[in-house]
Order: structure tokens, then C-alpha cells, then sequence
């Protein structure tokens, strides 16, 4: 596997599946019959966030507060690869005030073509959550080989070492 430096261009997702919704519950009193209960869901737009890894490198994007299931981030990040690294993962999550954020959805990029061609241009990547199709997110991808300098020595036995020691008992 080569070394070097990825970079993430993370660009915009569309059609994430909703997940910030609050339910209500509206009772009234209705003639003879007593009370009708209703559950009635309301949802608003989400503000969707993504967390990108590599490895053990966790690198998280802006929050796009109110952005819904089409959110732009248009944001860049840059992770250093190993050897071994061959796949870069991709969570959507919600960001939520007062409670856990809501998962969306996540992509799984395998790095071996990027690797390859040293650059894949922004393309849609299907978001996923227990296994069913949820929306799109659109990354592109570069990578830049780290530069191995080559250690020529040339060994020079004219001068130093024991041949040419003036130590004597």
C-alpha cells in the first residue's frame, strides 16, 4: 500500500432520509364517547453533520444547521495514509441539542483506485443504513504519494577506520 496524503473534498449530500421529527400527542373531548387521542409527527430539517475516518484518524465537517436532506458543506480535509489504510469511511449523523444525534447513514470508499489514478473527481457514493438505500453524498478524492529519497552512501575507505589509526602499543 502506498503512503502519502489523502485529501477529502467533501461536497454535498441529497435525498438523507429525515430522522428529526417530534411527535405530539393531542387528546380532546369528543360528546358522549369520552376522549380521541391523536399522535400527530412533525418534522423539521435536520442539520446534518459528517464524520470521516481513516483508520485511526477522525477528522468531523461543519454542522449544516437547518440544511435538511440536501446539505452543501463544500469543505476540505486531509489525512495522512500507511501502510494498510484502504478504505476511507463516511458517517451522516443529526445533530441534536438536548438528546444523542440521530444516525443517517454511512459510505464505506474503497482508496485502491485513487491510489491508482492519484485522483477521483467529486462522485455520488449511495448513504446506507441497515443495508437499505437512504440519499447520496458527494466526495472527491486525491491522493499525493509521499516521496521516498533514495540514501546512496558511498563508502569511502580511503580515509578513517582502522586503516588508517595511528593507535599503537
Amino acid at each position: 500500500m502506498p503512503q502519502g496524503t489523502l485529501q477529502v473534498v467533501l461536497v454535498s449530500a441529497k435525498g438523507l432520509e429525515n430522522t428529526d421529527f417530534l411527535f405530539y400527542s393531542i387528546s380532546a373531548l369528543s360528546g358522549r364517547s369520552g376522549y380521541i387521542s391523536m399522535l400527530l409527527a412533525v418534522f423539521r430539517n435536520m442539520d446534518p453533520y459528517v464524520l470521516l475516518t481513516c483508520r485511526t484518524q477522525e477528522q468531523k465537517s461543519s454542522v449544516a444547521s437547518g440544511k435538511g436532506s440536501e446539505p452543501e458543506w463544500n469543505e476540505n480535509f486531509e489525512f495522512n495514509i500507511s501502510e494498510g489504510v484502504s478504505e476511507l469511511k463516511v458517517k451522516i449523523l443529526d445533530s441534536d441539542t438536548g438528546s444523542q444525534d440521530d444516525f443517517i447513514g454511512e459510505v464505506t470508499i474503497p482508496l485502491e483506485p485513487v491510489f491508482e489514478g492519484g485522483h477521483l473527481p467529486p462522485t455520488a457514493y449511495n448513504v446506507v443504513k441497515d443495508e437499505s438505500y437512504c440519499g447520496e453524498i458527494r466526495i472527491g478524492l486525491s491522493f499525493t504519494p509521499e516521496e521516498h529519497q533514495s540514501r546512496d552512501y558511498q563508502v569511502d575507505e580511503s580515509f578513517g577506520g582502522w586503516k588508517q589509526s595511528t593507535y599503537t602499543d
